[in-house]
């Protein structure tokens, strides 16, 4: 038998090797079969500062997860049946249909929804839609300040303060701020949570003792006191009012508008596809 000499082998060996690899991208950093990672897919993966030790660990480990997924996705593609292969691809291409859709609404609806709602359309709807607006929790109206008793003018503070009068306005806009903490606007519905976070003595187990309408509390923290008033209370369940629910509201009118929107320009561009023959429904 012949024998080729062993340069020659080598050299063949080596040819052969050359033209069954896939030819090396001199710009690419790895490859996992016929897919390459290049430096462009790795641009901004390290954060500025990292030292060199950190930024050559991110980039390995980035790296390495690369390759196994690609190889994982390679061996999927091999070793999965072909039903269920189809069912993916279904699902992927509804997917992206559903992305497109969704992102092409959202455009034409920030385009064209009108945004303004007058007072007079929220009324109307809370009106009609009451039922829909039941609490969730105890909702409470209430006015506090939170005062060194050694302040000279706690006395002139506690009268004014139990005493509520419009034309103390000024009294308050100048020794309010005298005090530890305080929330004097007592037509705004807040919830029970709002009060724990402010009122730290009032707690979910001694609440009912405080939290009724027109209930005047003065409670003793060290060398400071509170001063409470409870103007009024909606129980858990009720018909929420209206000021509170005007953001909810603002929410749910502009959406069902949105949904309007949506479902004319449906409607439209299907007649439209219709008129101009780009769309043919096939009665069988």
């Amino acid at each position: 038998m012949y024998k080729l000499p062993g340069i020659v082998l080598l050299l063949l060996v080596g040819t052969a090797c050359s033209f069954f690899k896939p030819e090396a991208k001199t710009e690419a950093i790895a490859r996992v079969n016929e897919h390459y990672l290049y430096p462009s897919d790795i641009k901004g993966l390290v954060p500025t500062g990292a030292t060199k030790k950190d930024s050559l660990t991110i980039v390995h480990d980035f790296i390495a997860r690369w390759a196994s997924q690609e190889l994982l996705y390679n061996a999927a593609e091999v070793n999965l049946n072909k039903a269920k292969k189809a069912n993916f691809d279904a699902l992927i291409n509804q997917y992206k249909i559903d992305l497109y859709t969704k992102a092409y609404l959202e455009e034409i609806v920030k385009q064209s929804v009108d945004t303004v709602i007058s007072t007079t359309e929220l009324k109307e709807y809370y009106a009609a839609n009451k039922e829909n607006f039941r609490t969730t929790a105890t909702l409470v109206r209430l006015r506090y300040v939170h005062v060194n008793k050694d302040n000279p003018r706690f006395g002139s503070m506690q009268s004014k303060f139990f005493d509520f009068k419009k034309k103390d306005k000024k009294f308050w806009d100048t020794y309010a701020m005298q005090c530890k903490s305080y929330a004097l606007n007592d037509t705004v519905w807040v919830s029970m949570d709002q009060v724990y976070n402010k009122l730290p003595f009032i707690t979910t187990d001694n609440k009912d003792q405080y939290i009724a309408a027109g209930k005047k509390i003065l409670y003793p923290d060290g060398n400071d006191i509170y001063l409470v008033k409870i103007t009024n209370v909606i129980a858990k369940n009720q018909i929420g009012p209206f000021d509170y629910l005007i953001p909810t509201l603002r929410d749910v009118i502009l959406n069902n508008r949105k949904l309007e929107l949506i479902k004319k320009f449906e409607k439209d561009i299907t007649d439209d596809a219709l008129k101009d023959e780009k769309y043919e429904l096939y009665k069988k």
